[in-house]
């Protein structure tokens, strides 16, 4: 796939039905995500898999199945950026100056029961607290932060098995 370094990619809309108690926050979805329009499908990346073992639901299962298993467990999903230049797939190949983050206030406003924010790896935190933080009101400014390790096949430094049991924190929120 030969990649074009002006195009704009977008993210897609949150899963989230205004009942979920914690946020799991990527940057942006990669090449994979985007042919789909499904969060995390690139057959690599390790998110479905560790969600399976939180809300029961088989990453076999289709997509919409997992995400409602998502809801129904009190998990949101979403990304940090709106919208951006990148080339490919890796948030180094972001150009951060195109960056334009997705829309905070308006996601509490619907999403008001969030007690927690997770990150699906460092530079999703990182974009939120440089782009995000910033302009939120203080209820969500003091919202607690967790960054864990991402479910990406490039987070080769992590196995499989360390990022499984990093992210069981989640288990603690999830209502099944």
């Amino acid at each position: 796939m030969v990649f074009d370094k002006t195009r704009i990619v977008h993210c897609f809309s949150p899963i989230a039905g205004g009942k979920e108690r914690v946020l799991i926050l990527g940057s942006m979805p990669g090449e994979a995500s985007l042919v789909a329009g499904q969060y995390y499908a690139h057959p690599r990346n390790q998110f479905w898999h560790i969600m399976s073992v939180i809300t029961g639901a088989d990453p076999a299962f289709p997509y919409e199945q997992r995400a409602a298993a998502l809801s129904s467990c009190g998990i949101a999903l979403w990304d940090v950026i709106e919208s951006c230049r990148r080339n490919g797939s890796l948030d180094t190949e972001i150009d951060e100056s195109s960056l334009k983050p997705n829309d905070f206030r308006k996601f509490f406003a619907k999403n008001r029961n969030i007690e927690r924010i997770f990150f699906n790896g460092g530079p999703a935190e990182r974009y939120y607290r440089k782009h995000v933080l910033p302009s939120l009101p203080p209820k969500y400014a003091k919202l607690p932060l967790v960054c864990l390790p991402s479910t990406s096949p490039a987070n080769a430094s992590w196995t499989k098995e360390e990022k499984k049991k990093a992210w069981q924190v989640l288990a603690t929120y999830c209502r099944r």
